[in-house]
């Protein structure tokens, strides 16, 4: 390396020096903290492959159409963070950090895992009580859910609320459908017992939104666009850590390339196929349906 690399080289060492240098009068360490390592790694991503100014303005870009693409009811910057894996990093670190502060080191046997919240959770679902058809009119194989919350210890949590949603049978949610209510959705309590059934839909795989910056990121990526089938879960209970997870349909397809990194093998289950005749709830059913069971064990709230 010549003399004149050397002092680029130095001339760049000092730069990260002093932007990091910067920092040192901040009130908050938590944001120092952060934002140090953020300024650090930018800088040795940024040497690392040698960005050139046109790429840098291209990211800049890419980032302002990703601003520009969310609405009331998009979020592309949730779905850029999705399809980096990046929300997926930072659901595992939290259920370990409050597994830990619990009970000591995490087991994924012993709680219900969590998974991304996703860019369609909406605010306000209505409650229905148990049993309860929550995707009333909505295109899909009609499914009959069922099971227990519980603590770690198998104990069930009486009135432990569940917020669920889910898209169609064809994988569409109602906010991507221009002046639609709410559907598909609802909050459910569970009873005394700290069990739960309600009535939905068997969900299908589905794409996530190709039209904007980050459909056009995954095609230069190579990489498909598709989510496997699933239904959405926010479970929560007084003096527990909510889990917001998913439960997957056995034998969906891109179950093992999931386009946000959400899968986990403990969350997938198996939909049963059953035909018409008195349901578990003992409403008559006149057509084939699926039921699906499963039992969640909520974490210790760490406060």
């Amino acid at each position: 390396m010549n003399k004149q690399s050397n002092t680029y080289e130095a001339s760049m060492d000092n730069l990260t020096a002093e932007v990091v240098e910067r920092l040192q009068d901040s009130s908050d360490p938590r944001f120092k903290r952060i934002m140090t390592s953020l300024v650090t790694k930018l800088h040795e991503f940024i040497r690392d492959v040698d960005l050139q100014p046109s790429e840098w303005l291209t990211a800049i870009e890419f980032l302002t159409a990703t601003g520009q693409a969310c609405t009331e009811k998009r979020q592309e910057f949730i779905l850029l963070s999705d399809t980096l894996g990046a929300s997926m990093m930072v659901v595992m670190l939290d259920q370990a950090r409050a597994a830990k502060a619990s009970k000591g080191e995490f087991s994924a046997t012993e709680a219900t895992e969590a998974t991304v919240q996703g860019p369609y959770y909406w605010e306000g679902a209505p409650e229905m009580p148990l049993g309860s058809n929550i995707a009333e009119g909505v295109l899909g194989e009609a499914t009959y859910y069922s099971g227990v919350v519980t603590d770690l210890n198998g104990k069930p949590i009486a009135g432990a609320l569940m917020d669920v949603w889910s898209g169609d049978g064809e994988g569409n949610y109602d906010m991507q459908v221009e002046g639609s209510d709410m559907a598909a959705r609802a909050k459910l309590r569970c009873d005394e017992q700290g069990r739960y059934h309600f009535w939905s839909i068997r969900p299908s795989f589905y794409p996530v939104p190709v039209d904007g910056p980050v459909g056009r990121m995954l095609d230069q990526m190579g990489r498909h666009p598709f989510r496997p089938g699933h239904i959405h879960m926010k479970v929560s209970a007084p003096g527990y850590e909510l889990v917001t997870t998913h439960l997957f349909v056995a034998n969906s397809p891109y179950l093992d390339t999931d386009a946000v990194f959400g899968v986990r093998q403990s969350l997938i289950i198996d939909y049963q196929s059953c035909p018409p005749g008195v349901a578990p709830d003992g409403k008559m059913v006149e057509h084939a349906y699926w039921k699906a069971n499963y039992d969640f064990r909520l974490i210790p709230s760490r406060n």
